[in-house]
């Protein structure tokens, strides 16, 4: 993809962002691995990893609140939903959102979850990243680090057949994360939404129906 059709592409998105009500661009990332993937069905209990500035929360809260009518069966279904957003600098508040400012590999913030959802989650989305340096290699270790530390949060805290999607970047490891990840779910896919630039090295994982 040329520069300038890089540059429309951005600003048709951020466009679309201002219009919609969306605080950034990055909600129709949320909305494309949805559209491919499913990832809301039946979920009630959500948890979004590095929320700033909130615009994937948004889109959380708009499913949830879809799915209490949705899915108001006889099958797996909760009258209420519950929505955490964690991340390490300030988000703006939501309503019937909890945020807490807070760094996700921190021990501590497995309190956090406990007193607020009382249960294992439904779905865990992770956009977080590291502050990248610019030298790929470097940025790929360094965020991998920080994917295997939320791995062993979602481990502890999504339900069976619970869904994850996870930022990680292209990389010499990729492949070695991906392969210790299938093994914890039915389905796995990688995944780069039509929203990420073509030079971002960024990547998505989705995992689908948790195993026990």
């Amino acid at each position: 993809m040329a520069k300038d059709q890089e540059y429309h592409k951005k600003e048709r998105f951020y466009r679309q962002a201002k219009k919609e009500g969306y605080r950034a661009r990055s909600a129709y990332k949320l909305f494309d691995i949805q559209k491919k993937y499913n990832i809301f069905k039946r979920a009630f209990y959500i948890l979004d990893i590095g929320c700033a500035p909130g615009s994937w929360l948004q889109v959380i809260k708009k499913f949830a609140e879809e799915n209490l009518g949705k899915y108001n069966d006889q099958y797996y279904y909760r009258d209420h939903f519950k929505i955490m957003g964690i991340d390490i600098v300030n988000t703006s508040p939501i309503e019937n959102v909890h945020i807490v400012k807070a760094d996700v590999t921190k021990p501590e913030i497995q309190a956090e979850l406990d007193v607020f959802f009382h249960s294992k989650l439904d779905l865990i989305v992770s956009d977080v990243s590291i502050k990248k340096i610019g030298n790929n290699f470097t940025d790929h270790i360094r965020q991998l680090a920080l994917c295997y530390k939320i791995m062993d949060l979602v481990k502890r805290n999504l339900k069976f057949k619970g869904s994850l999607v996870i930022k990680m970047f292209q990389g010499s490891d990729f492949n070695k994360f991906y392969q210790e990840i299938k093994p914890i779910f039915r389905i796995v896919k990688a995944y780069k939404p039509i929203t990420s630039t073509k030079k971002s090295n960024e990547i998505y994982i989705i995992g689908l129906q948790k195993k026990n």
